[in-house]
C-alpha cells in the first residue's frame, strides 16, 4: 500500500491525517466539523466506523505486505461519548494476525485523552492461490 493511495477519496473527504503508519500501529487524526455531524449536532457514528475500518485496513495491509491484500469482513464500533467539535485521534493496533484473518482494535480519543469510541475490525487476508 502506497502513501498516495491513502491521500484521496474517502480519506480526503473525512480530512484524515496519518501520524503513524506501520503494520503494528496506525495513528490517525481529524477535526470534527459540522459537515461530519449527524442531525443532533454531534460527530456522526458512521465517521467513527469509517476511521476504525481505515486504521485497521491500513495496518493490516502493511503487515501482510506483498503476500496479498486485506478486506474488512466485520466492523463493530461502540460510541461512548458525544463530540461536537475539536480534534480526535484514532490508534489502531493488532489483536490477532493469522494466516487467513486479522483482528484489529481501534480506540478513538478526544483532545483531553477521553475515550469517545472504540471498535474492532476483522480482516480477511486475500493471498494468491
Amino acid at each position: 500500500m502506497e502513501t498516495t493511495e491513502m491521500a484521496g477519496g474517502f480519506v480526503a473527504l473525512l480530512g484524515l491525517k496519518f501520524d503513524e503508519v506501520s503494520g503494528d500501529r496506525v495513528v490517525i487524526r481529524w477535526q470534527v466539523r459540522p459537515d461530519l455531524h449527524q442531525p443532533y449536532g454531534i460527530q456522526h457514528g458512521g465517521v467513527y466506523c469509517a476511521v476504525v475500518e481505515t486504521a485497521a485496513s491500513v495496518g493490516g495491509a502493511l503487515w501482510l505486505g506483498d503476500r496479498g491484500q486485506v478486506v474488512g469482513v466485520s466492523n463493530q464500533t461502540d460510541f461512548l461519548r458525544a463530540v461536537r467539535d475539536g480534534e480526535l485521534t484514532a490508534v489502531g493496533t493488532p489483536v490477532h494476525r493469522g494466516r487467513s484473518q486479522q483482528l484489529w482494535q481501534v480506540e478513538i480519543t478526544d483532545a483531553d485523552a477521553r475515550l469517545v469510541a472504540r471498535g474492532q475490525v476483522r480482516l480477511q487476508n486475500l493471498t494468491p492461490a
